[in-house]
């Protein structure tokens, strides 16, 4: 059973599923990059009483499962997560400096998706139970 989180008015349980691409999908992101993302992500997380429950990817996106609680605007979230992890790592990293001419490293777009919970089909009946 997923753990129940609580505040003082709610009870929640909302994970998202990121995924960042970098800029023109260049694949300039190796272990240690990786590795650093997930540190400055969960900061950033924190910052936003949410929690980096998983993160990974490849050269040229990374993965992240988050648990957030319902006072995020997800779009505040992942505009901070970007800017955040683009200025330090750009900053920590010559490599990526000098990957792109311009001061970026993802892409203006990004994948995102709830997950957790019981599939939709079962919420559905569930609802439609409801009345006596």
């Amino acid at each position: 059973m997923s753990e129940i989180y609580k505040n003082r008015h709610a009870a929640f349980n909302l994970h998202v599923h990121l995924v960042f691409i970098t800029k023109y999908r260049k694949k300039v992101l190796g272990e240690l990059h990786h590795e650093y993302f997930s540190e400055c992500a969960a900061e950033v997380c924190k910052s936003f009483d949410a929690e980096l429950k998983e993160c990974n990817g490849e050269a040229d996106h990374i993965h992240m499962l988050i648990q957030y609680p319902p006072t995020v605007q997800l779009s505040k979230l992942v505009n901070n997560l970007k800017s955040v992890t683009s200025r330090r790592m750009r900053g920590d990293f010559i490599d990526l400096r000098v990957a792109y001419s311009k001061p970026v490293l993802w892409s203006r777009s990004y994948f995102a998706s709830s997950c957790g919970g019981a599939p939709l089909g079962i919420i559905k009946q569930y609802i439609q139970c409801q009345r006596g």
